[in-house]
């Protein structure tokens, strides 16, 4: 059976889907993002020393805040109480550059992941803003979901 949209009606209106009659299920998200930069750069964010301050923490702090609000920016997403949500951000030499994972997690009728996916793009986001003035050239790229359990879809792995 092929997938349907489910949020644009077949004359083209918006619907809020209404999940009033799902299960309550643990249901956590992991989505992942890069940001490639010079290594000049790299060294710059990973002392502390930029101009604007702490660029990792206030990336994970933007990310968090960013799940919150998820339903905010995201057309028809529903509100959620969200039980956990974390922002890991890891050196990479090879892009150089830094990883981006975000973990959101709730006890609810409806998915998060476009709570970790907005987590993991706002965190990215954060860094450029940060450091754009060592390096404008950062490249943003990579976000997507790496994971998902829970619901009535099942699980996901991406490349499985």
């Amino acid at each position: 059976m092929a997938a349907t949209l489910t949020h644009i009606g077949a004359s083209g209106e918006a619907n809020m889907v209404d999940v009033g009659d799902k299960a309550e299920t643990t249901r956590t998200a992991i989505a992942e993002g890069s940001i490639a930069m010079r290594p000049e750069t790299l060294a710059l964010i990973l002392s502390g020393n930029a101009k604007k301050g702490d660029v990792l923490g206030t990336a994970r702090i933007a990310g968090i805040m960013a799940a919150k609000r998820t339903h905010e920016l995201i057309p028809l997403c529903h509100p959620l109480l969200l039980t956990k949500v974390s922002v890991e951000i890891e050196p990479d030499e090879a892009l150089p550059g830094l990883r981006v994972t975000a973990l959101a997690r709730v006890s609810g009728k409806t998915g998060v992941e476009m709570e970790a996916l907005t987590a993991a793009s706002v965190a990215c986001l954060t860094i450029y803003d940060m450091a754009k003035a060592a390096d404008r050239g950062m490249v943003i790229s990579g976000i997507r979901l790496v994971e998902k359990t829970g619901g009535k879809s099942g699980d996901y792995r991406a490349g499985e």
